[in-house]
């Protein structure tokens, strides 16, 4: 019966023509190009496309909204982008440049990638997400939605004198701290990670890299890439172990004084914080001595239930677990984990729901394979089995070729669409919280799913 049900849902959102999401206005805009000499310009003899998988497709005019600010747009180089002749309706290539793509801010979700044919030879992609562009009227358009409404990340929120002053007054008032020093001189102003900016503004999210070691090999890691890959690690990876001392010395004043404060344990800077989970226990219960402000967090790949189970008994509030895909098979190709299975990140969300807390999984969103008639299935089912809170819809930053061809993935099956996609599981599960960030402990107890209004 639940079966039939669903496949009457997917059915109703293939066929249904009027849009589950709305962007500003309705809107075809043309395909965009780059010279190689970072100027891009307009065709207007093709409108844009979109990609899902492999192919490309016309994108649904509701589907493109303005690109929103701190966003940007960067040339594809060995790539000539799809458009639709606007004479003939028929899809053919840009050959006037190399195709251009677009990265969109935290806090929105791409819904096709930008389509393109990759010559032979083509350098392969850093780890970005390419979301399909286009221009119209004086403005670039990119097909997403915003699916959070906290502005923790926006880009006119950083004042970077501010982040200086912040970095400068807390390695004078932590100068023997090995993790301050890190998250200053490397994660803030080396590559401008936002919570590290943020932390260094005294306000919201504050990072705790805690581990150098990791339990998966993934394929898109942006940590840490084998020698004879072809593409680099977007950031240094930690070399230390940080101790509880440590970690307790700036974590505690940023809880009793930061607005809406959440501490959080694992950090694109460095590998699998479960693996050094005796350390984050030790945190947890020594930060607990001095305040009970604030929300604990573990971003993790989940793959220790038995440790989340020790760190939710010491006080720990919420976990995200990262997945590229509901699926164990799917999950598999693509961490290659060394000592644990799918299964063991689904127990370790149902032991944090056993416990009362909040739940999230970094979604990896890749249109063409997220929003599989297969995918929705299996996402299904892992909402009702671990009581899931909440999905972080995040973009996946890697070459699409590459992760497709890497994973062994040639026929995607029939797709769903990520804007219905998401329609369809907040249709079913009305409950379940959507987001792009951790929530701070406030909006856990009132959480309102604001991403369609």
């Amino acid at each position: 019966m639940v079966v039939l049900v669903n496949s009457f849902l997917i059915l109703h959102f293939l066929n249904n023509k009027k849009p589950p999401f709305r962007g500003r206005g309705m809107i075809t805009p043309y395909i965009l190009y780059s010279d190689g000499q970072g100027n891009i310009f307009e065709d207007t003899s093709l409108y844009a496309t979109g990609r899902e998988g492999w192919e490309a497709f016309p994108v649904p005019e509701h589907e493109w909204i303005e690109l929103p600010e701190g966003g940007s747009l960067y040339e594809l180089p060995g790539r000539h982008g799809i458009g639709i002749d606007v004479e003939t309706g028929e899809m053919r290539l840009c050959e006037k440049g190399w195709a251009v793509a677009a990265f969109i801010p935290p806090a929105h979700t791409g819904l096709y990638i930008a389509a393109y044919e990759t010559e032979p030879g083509a350098p392969t992609l850093p780890l970005f997400c390419y979301t399909a562009a286009g221009w119209q009227n004086d403005t670039f358009y990119v097909t997403a939605i915003r699916i959070e409404r906290d502005i923790r990340q926006e880009s006119k929120g950083y004042d970077d004198n501010k982040v200086k002053e912040g970095v400068t007054h807390a390695l004078q008032a932590y100068p023997h701290n090995r993790l301050v020093k890190h998250i200053a001189e490397n994660c803030a102003l080396t590559y401008h990670c936002p919570a590290a900016r943020n932390y260094f503004l005294g306000r919201w999210e504050c990072p705790i890299p805690s581990s150098p070691a990791c339990n998966a090999n993934c394929i898109g890691c942006i940590s840490f890439q084998p020698a004879e890959e072809a593409i680099t690690s977007t950031q240094d990876r930690l070399t230390f172990q940080p101790t509880a001392a440590e970690i307790v010395e700036y974590t505690v004043p940023h809880l009793e004084t930061a607005p809406y404060p959440i501490v959080s344990f694992g950090q694109g800077c460095e590998g699998e914080p479960l693996l050094m989970w005796e350390t984050i226990r030790d945190s947890i219960i020594e930060i607990r001595k001095h305040t009970s402000k604030g929300s604990i967090n573990i971003n993790t790949n989940g793959s220790r239930p038995d440790a989340v189970e020790k760190l939710m008994e010491a006080g720990l509030n919420s976990i995200r677990v990262s997945t590229n895909s509901a699926r164990a098979d799917v999950y598999m190709k693509y961490y290659q984990p060394n000592n644990y299975q799918f299964e063991d990140i689904v127990e370790s969300i149902k032991v944090v729901r056993k416990h009362g807390g909040w739940a999230s999984i970094n979604y990896f969103v890749f249109p063409g394979m997220t929003d599989s008639v297969e995918e929705y299935e299996a996402l299904r089912q892992l909402i009702i089995e671990t009581d899931l809170s909440m999905i972080q819809w995040r973009n996946f930053n890697i070459d699409p070729d590459w992760y497709l061809g890497k994973m062994g993935i040639t026929d995607v099956g029939q797709l769903i669409g990520v804007s219905q996609l998401i329609a369809l599981i907040h249709r079913e599960f009305p409950n379940l919280k959507f987001g792009y960030f951790n929530p701070p402990v406030e909006r856990m107890l009132n959480f309102d799913n604001d991403f369609a209004h």
